[in-house]
C-alpha cells in the first residue's frame, strides 16, 4: 500500500477492497464510477483506487434521484454498459433498474451502493468475504428446495411464501465473472418468490424513515402476493407514488431475503449494512425482475426484521448469530 493510501484512511483501504478483492480488476480493463452530488466523496475514494489499477476509469457524476430504483440518466447508463466493471456508490439505489440490469446482460460486471455512507463503507467492506461467502452456502443448502417458507416474530410476523420455480440467489461481493452484480457491503441469500400470504411486520431499518425508533413499526398485510394495507402513512405514501406509473407492480411483494454478515453487530440505520445482518430477516416490495421475477415497478423497498423465525417446509432452521 502506497504512502498516499495510507494518508487517505480507512476510506482508501474500503475502496481498495472493492476493486481488488471484490471486482479483480485488471490493469487492461475499464472501470466506470458512478455517483451522485451526496455520495461523491466515496465516488471519488474508488475512482482513486481504480486508477492505481487501471488507466481507462472514469467518474461520472449526477443528480440525487427521487427514489430507489428510479431510472438512472441516459449518460449514467451509457457509462454501466460501456465498461468491463461499475462501481455505484448513490443516495437512490439503481440496482433493480434496467441500466444495471442491461449493463450486467451485456457482461459488464459491477455493483451498487446505494444510500452508502462513509461509516457503513468502512465498516461493510472491512468484512471477512470469504467468511461470508461460506455463511451464504451454509444457508443455501438449508433453503435452496424450499417449497414453503414461514416467517413469524412476537411482534406479529406471520407470512409464508412459496418460492414455486423461482432460484434462491446469494450476495456474497464476489463480482469477478463478466455480468455479475453484487450490492456492497455484501452478505445475504434471497429469491424472489412466486407469491405470499401473511402479514409481516418491520421492527429494523425501513427507507424514509431510517432506523425504526424503539417501539415503532410498520405493518403490511399480504394476499396472493400483493400488498394490500400498510399502517403507516409515510411508507403508503411512498407506494401510492410509485402506483401512479406502476399500478398494482408497486404492491408487488417483491424479495424475501436472509442477512448472513456475522460482521454486522448492530442496525445503524443504513438499509444497505442492516439487510445484511445476520440473524435477520428483509422483506421488500415493488421490482423484482432484477433478482429473478417479473414484475417492473420503479421502487424497491426492503424493511429489516430483527429476531425472526424462519421455517422451511415447516422445520424451523438455524439462523447466523448476529445482532
Amino acid at each position: 500500500m502506497s504512502d498516499t493510501e495510507e494518508e487517505r484512511g480507512p476510506m482508501a483501504a474500503a475502496a481498495r477492497t472493492a476493486v481488488r478483492q471484490c471486482l479483480e480488476l485488471d490493469a487492461d480493463e475499464s472501470l466506470a464510477v458512478v455517483t451522485d452530488e451526496k455520495r461523491e466523496a466515496i465516488g471519488e475514494e474508488l475512482y482513486l483506487a481504480g486508477s492505481e489499477v487501471t488507466d481507462d476509469v472514469s467518474l461520472v457524476r449526477y443528480p440525487v434521484g427521487d427514489q430507489h430504483g428510479e431510472e438512472p440518466a441516459t449518460g449514467v447508463a451509457a457509462a454501466m454498459a460501456g465498461c468491463d466493471a461499475f462501481l455505484a456508490p448513490t443516495s437512490k439505489s439503481i440496482s433493480h433498474t434496467r441500466a444495471r440490469k442491461e449493463a450486467c446482460g451485456g457482461g459488464a460486471r459491477g455493483a451498487t451502493l446505494p444510500g452508502i455512507t462513509p461509516e457503513v463503507f468502512e465498516t461493510g467492506l472491512a468484512a471477512d468475504y470469504g467468511a461470508i461467502a461460506e455463511e451464504c452456502d451454509r444457508m443455501l443448502a438449508k433453503v435452496a428446495d424450499a417449497e414453503t417458507v414461514r416467517v413469524t416474530t412476537d411482534l406479529g410476523t406471520d407470512i409464508t411464501f412459496r418460492p414455486g420455480s423461482r432460484e434462491w440467489l446469494a450476495d456474497t461481493g464476489d463480482i469477478a465473472e463478466p455480468g455479475s452484480f453484487s450490492n456492497l457491503p455484501a452478505g445475504e441469500v434471497f429469491v424472489a418468490p412466486e407469491t405470499a400470504d401473511g402479514r409481516f411486520v418491520v421492527d429494523g431499518t425501513m427507507d424514509p424513515h431510517g432506523l425504526l425508533d424503539e417501539g415503532q413499526t410498520i405493518t403490511f398485510e399480504v394476499e396472493d402476493g400483493q400488498v394490500t394495507d400498510i399502517d403507516d402513512e409515510t411508507m403508503r405514501g411512498e407506494f401510492e407514488r410509485a402506483a401512479e406509473t406502476a399500478g398494482d407492480a408497486a404492491y408487488n411483494l417483491a424479495e424475501l431475503g436472509i442477512g448472513t454478515n456475522t460482521g454486522v453487530t448492530e442496525l445503524v440505520g443504513s438499509v444497505l449494512l442492516d439487510e445484511k445482518a445476520a440473524g435477520t430477516v428483509h422483506i421488500a416490495v415493488g421490482d423484482d425482475s432484477g433478482i429473478g421475477g417479473d414484475t417492473e415497478a420503479p421502487i424497491h423497498q426492503d424493511g429489516i426484521i430483527r429476531n425472526p423465525t424462519v421455517e422451511v417446509d415447516g422445520e424451523a432452521i438455524d439462523l447466523p448469530e448476529g445482532v
